[in-house]
This record gives C-alpha cells, sequence and structure tokens, in this order.
C-alpha cells in the first residue's frame, strides 16, 4: 500500500502488537522543491536518516506491519506537530512564543538541515506550507493512527517502535558523559511514552543483538513519541535512535561496509520485540 506520503508493507500473518514506522527515510525529493532550494542534492540529504528503511526492512517478515514516508524530511517533517510553522520562513505567520525547535528552524517545514544550512533564499507562501501538510503531514499520520488502531483491536495494546537515525557527532556530544558511548539511544519521553517494563524488554532485544544502549540522551522522543504514546490507553511509543557512522558513510551517504551485518543484527533485536505479543492470537493481515 502507498501512496505519495508514505508506504505500508503488511505482514502476511499479522502476529504482533508491535508496528514500526520510520518517518525520516524518505528520499523522493519534489522536483520543484530541489529547484526552490539554495542546496545542492546531498547537502539536501544531510537531515534525511538515510537508508533506515531498509535496516528495519524484515519488520513483516517478522510479523508486524511497517510504515516508511517517501517524501524527505527536509521537505515536511513528519516529527513535528502541523502548526510548528516557522515565522522566518513562512509568509504571513505571526510570531508568538515559539519552541526551541521552531527557533532554530526546525519546523514541520524546516527551514535549516544539519548544521544549520539554509534551504532556501527567502520566504516561502503560507499558502505553499499548508498544501505541503495536508498533501503528506495529514495522510501520513493518518495512516499511523490507523495502523496503531488496527493493532490495538487484534492485540488489545499496541507498541510503536519509530525508527531514526542519528549523526555520529550527536553522539560523540554525549560519549563524556560516560565510560562507552551508545550506540543506540531509546526515547520514551522518560516515561511518559511507553511503560517500563515495555521499554525493558525493547532495550534488552538490542543490547542481546550486541548493540550498547542508553535512553533519552541526547533523544527522548519528540512530537511522535509525546503524541502517541498512551500508556494508560494501551498504546506505548518508543523512539529508536541508531548512529549512522555504525552502517553508513555519513559523508557521501551511502551504506559502507558493515550496512548488511548491523541489518542482521537489528532484524534479531526486531525478532526479539516482535515477541513482546507473543501471547496474542495472529491473524492474517486484511
Amino acid at each position: 500500500m502507498s501512496g505519495s506520503a508514505y508506504s505500508i508493507e503488511m505482514p502476511q500473518v499479522w502476529r504482533s502488537p508491535v508496528v514500526i514506522a520510520s518517518p525520516h527515510s524518505g528520499a523522493n525529493y519534489p522536483q520543484a522543491f530541489v529547484e526552490q532550494s539554495i542546496l545542492d542534492a546531498k547537502r539536501l540529504r544531510s537531515s534525511e536518516d538515510a537508508f533506515v528503511d531498509g535496516l528495519f526492512s524484515a519488520a513483516p517478515q517478522l510479523g508486524m506491519p511497517m510504515l516508511t514516508a517517501r517524501v524527505p524530511r527536509a521537505f515536511v517533517d513528519f516529527n513535528r506537530a502541523s502548526d510548528e510553522l516557522d515565522p522566518a520562513l513562512i509568509e504571513g505567520v505571526t510570531r508568538r512564543g515559539q519552541n526551541p525547535r521552531v527557533a532554530s528552524g526546525l519546523g514541520v517545514i524546516p527551514r535549516v538541515v544539519s548544521n544549520g544550512r539554509t534551504i532556501y533564499r527567502g520566504k516561502i507562501p503560507l499558502t505553499e506550507a499548508r498544501a505541503r501538510i495536508n498533501q503528506y503531514w495529514v495522510p501520513y499520520h493518518a495512516a499511523l493512527q490507523r495502523l496503531l488502531d488496527a493493532a490495538h483491536a487484534r492485540f488489545g495494546e499496541t507498541i510503536l517502535i519509530d525508527c531514526h537515525s542519528m549523526p555520529h557527532e550527536a553522539v560523540e556530544s554525549v560519549a563524556m558523559l560516560r565510560a562507552r558511548r551508545p550506540e543506540i539511544v531509546l526515547g520514551d519521553r522518560f516515561g511518559a511514552a511507553a511503560q517500563g517494563a515495555i521499554v525493558d524488554r525493547v532495550e534488552a532485544a538490542f543490547a542481546s543483538a550486541g548493540f550498547r544502549v542508553a535512553r533519552n540522551s541526547p533523544f527522548a522522543g519528540a512530537y511522535i513519541t509525546q503524541t502517541y504514546g498512551r500508556p494508560s490507553r494501551g498504546q506505548h511509543a518508543v523512539q529508536v535512535e541508531i548512529d549512522r557512522s555504525l552502517y553508513m558513510d555519513e559523508v557521501h551517504i551511502r551504506p559502507n561496509g558493515q550496512f548488511e551485518e548491523v541489518r542482521a543484527r537489528l532484524t534479531q533485536a526486531l525478532r526479539e520485540i516482535a515477541e513482546q505479543g507473543s501471547d496474542s492470537q495472529p491473524m492474517a493481515a486484511e
């Protein structure tokens, strides 16, 4: 199942309450957007969670649906609220108390990519920003909520694993605080987005696959984790950030020689994560 905003791959037999999503790995750059930007293609891609969808692509074979963004984060960011509009970029947006993400240029329509590089020469019309939100952001989140609702109806609970990658320099920033720098960071909004026992099992799955795992530093989860993590309703959300240097050449934005090994280890972790719903009755996906 696919559209301009996202694609969904369903398992043949839906056997787990876990839903896998990759909101920042989209790489279909609209030509008009590329021409509008003052950045070259490589710099535009610097904010992309490149190849994360490939790393977690075994999810449907393991009984879990997978939702993948098709458009890039630099064009519209699915991990922001639809009203996080940047007045420094979008004409007609009133300046008011901004959160730090918007102020730094990382609203729902980003003004910058990695390292603060400006995307546009000037401002864009509010009509254009709203068109992107309506055409891409709204369908992606509607699809995500449908998957979570369907999983909850089948299994009595649902667990969203929201998959991302982080620049190696982000991990370096916390290395001084730890004896060993983490390779994967789990974000659960400091316990607000998922039950502790669930996060414990997710952490154990990655650790058993040989990854060094930390929680909530430097990333605790953003809009998606905050919005969809509702433990009291049996809806849990855990953000997963993986160090890009493990599997890709960050400068040239291409898989490195360890990509398949990392993918195999992540598949092992996914197999254990899927078992969180092993007591539930599997059903054929519709």
